[in-house]
C-alpha cells in the first residue's frame, strides 16, 4: 500500500472519529501515531508521542497562550465590555440602528484585550441585548450583530487563533497580531455599513435610541482609559520592539490583573475562576497543539502535501482560483465543523501549498482567520449563535441565524477586499521596527 493510500485512510478515519464527537486533539493524535506505525514503525511512533508532548509542555515561548488567556478572564471580570459599549453607545445610540453599531464597536475594543470571540460574544450578549429589547430592535437584527461582531475576537489582536497558526507555520506571532488590526476594522466597518444598510431598508429593524449631550459623550470617554491603556501597552509594544509576545503577554496579564484591582472588582472567587477557566483553556489548546504536531508528522511521511502541490502545479491554474478554490472548501467545512478544528487539520495540508504558490505566509494567516470567523455563525454548527441563543433564550435559533445572513455577507466581501489588495493586511506588519 503506498503512503499516499494510507494518508487518505488516515484522513478518512481522522473525520470518522471526529464525527462520533471524540476530541480533536486526541483523534490527530491517535490517527497520527497509528499512520506513523504503519508507514514508519511503532518505536518511531512512540518516540513522536513522548517527544512532542515534552516539547510542547515545556516550551517557553507557548506560554503566550496561558498569559493572553488569563490577560482575557481580568479583563473582563473588570467589566471592560460594558465601559466600552456604554461610552460608543452615547455616540452611535441615536443613529437609526445605531445600537447595533455601538454593540459592534464594543465588541471590536473588547476583542482587542479578550482574544475570545466566545466571551466577546457572551458578554455583548449579556451587556449590549436587554438595550436592543428595550428600544424595541428586531429580534434577528439584535442577535446577529452580537454573534457576528463576537467572531472580531479571534481577528483583532490578540487572538488565539493566530497563535496557534504561528505555531503551526513558524511564523512570528507579533507579526500576525500587527496584521490583524487594519483587516479587523475594516471588518468591523463593514458590519456597521451592513446595520446602515438595513435599518435604512426598514427603519423598524432598529429604531434610533436616546441622544446625549457632548458633554456627556465627552464624559463617558473616561470609561474607555483602561481598555486604550492595555490595547497600547501590549500591541503598541509589540510593534515598537519593546515586547517579545511572550512578554507583552505577561505584561498584558499583569496589566490587566492591576486594572481589575484599582476598579475594585477582584474577589477571591473571580481570581480563582480566571486562573480555573485559563488552566482548561490552556490544556484543551496543548492537546490540539501535541495531536497536531503528532498528525503532521503523519502527514509528512505520507507525502500527500507534497503530491497535492504537484498535482496542483500540473493543472496550470491561476493561483488565485486556487486560493478561491481553498476558501470555498474552507466555507464548506465551517458548515460541519468548528474553526479551529478546520485550522489544525488542514494547515497542515494546504500551507505547503500556499507557500509553494507564493502567498505571502502572514497574509494567508488572516485570509483562513477571517474564514474562521465565518464558521463561528455559519450554520449548523455557528458556534456563537448558541452562545447568543443561550442569552437570549426566547428568539427561536432560526430568527438569529436570519440575523446573521447579511453579516456572513460582509465577511465574504472582506475576505474579497483583502484577496484584492493584499496590503490591508500587510501594510502595518511591513513597517515594523
Amino acid at each position: 500500500m503506498s503512503p499516499v493510500t494510507v494518508g487518505i485512510i488516515g484522513i478518512f478515519f481522522l473525520f470518522l472519529l471526529l464525527a462520533l464527537r471524540m476530541q480533536i486533539g486526541f483523534s490527530m493524535a491517535l490517527v497520527g501515531f497509528l499512520g506513523f506505525t504503519v508507514l514508519c514503525s511503532l518505536e518511531a511512533s512512540f518516540s513522536i508521542l513522548g517527544m512532542e508532548a515534552f516539547k510542547t509542555g515545556t516550551a517557553y515561548s507557548l506560554t503566550v497562550i496561558p498569559l493572553f488567556i488569563l490577560m482575557g478572564q481580568f479583563a473582563n471580570h473588570s467589566r471592560m465590555g460594558m465601559e466600552i459599549y456604554e461610552t460608543v453607545y452615547r455616540w452611535l445610540g441615536f443613529l437609526p440602528g445605531g445600537l447595533s453599531m455601538a454593540t459592534t464597536g464594543a465588541c471590536a475594543g473588547f476583542a482587542a484585550i479578550s482574544g475570545s470571540s466566545l466571551a466577546t460574544a457572551a458578554t455583548m450578549g449579556m451587556v449590549a441585548l436587554p438595550e436592543m429589547k428595550r428600544f424595541k430592535y428586531d429580534d434577528s437584527l439584535a442577535t446577529g450583530c452580537i454573534a457576528a461582531g463576537g467572531t472580531l475576537g479571534i481577528l483583532i489582536p490578540p487572538s488565539t487563533v493566530l497563535i496557534i497558526y504561528g505555531i503551526l507555520t513558524e511564523q512570528p506571532i507579533a507579526t500576525l497580531f500587527i496584521a490583524g488590526i487594519l483587516p479587523g476594522l475594516l471588518l468591523s466597518g463593514l458590519f456597521i455599513a451592513t446595520i446602515y444598510a438595513l435599518t435604512k431598508y426598514k427603519p423598524s429593524l432598529g429604531p434610533p435610541g436616546p441622544r446625549f449631550t457632548m458633554k456627556e459623550k465627552i464624559y463617558s470617554l473616561k470609561g474607555t482609559w483602561s481598555l486604550l491603556a492595555l490595547f497600547l501597552l501590549v500591541i503598541g509594544g509589540l510593534y515598537t520592539g519593546w515586547f517579545t509576545p511572550t512578554e507583552a503577554a505577561g505584561v498584558g496579564a499583569f496589566g490587566a490583573f492591576s486594572i481589575t484591582i484599582i476598579k475594585r472588582r477582584l474577589t477571591w472567587g473571580n481570581l480563582r475562576g480566571s486562573l480555573t477557566e485559563t488552566a482548561k483553556t490552556t490544556a484543551m489548546v496543548f492537546v490540539i497543539l501535541i495531536g497536531a504536531n503528532i498528525f503532521g508528522y503523519f502527514l509528512t511521511v505520507s507525502q500527500i502535501p507534497d503530491q497535492l502541490s504537484t498535482w496542483i502545479g500540473e493543472l496550470g491554474l491561476n493561483r488565485y482560483v486556487v486560493m478561491a478554490m481553498l476558501i470555498f472548501g474552507f466555507i464548506i467545512l465551517g458548515c460541519f465543523m468548528e474553526g479551529l478544528a478546520i485550522m489544525v487539520l488542514t494547515i497542515p495540508i494546504v500551507y505547503p501549498m500556499v507557500m509553494d504558490m507564493g502567498f505571502d505566509p502572514i497574509w494567508f494567516g488572516i485570509i483562513i482567520t477571517l474564514v474562521m470567523e465565518m464558521s463561528l455563525i455559519t450554520p449548523p454548527v455557528g458556534v456563537n449563535v448558541f452562545i447568543i441563543s443561550g442569552v437570549a433564550k426566547d428568539v427561536p435559533m432560526y430568527t438569529i441565524f436570519r440575523g446573521i445572513l447579511p453579516f456572513w455577507v460582509a465577511m465574504l466581501v472582506c475576505i474579497i477586499i483583502i484577496l484584492v489588495l493584499p496590503q490591508i493586511a500587510l501594510f502595518l506588519p511591513t513597517s515594523m521596527g
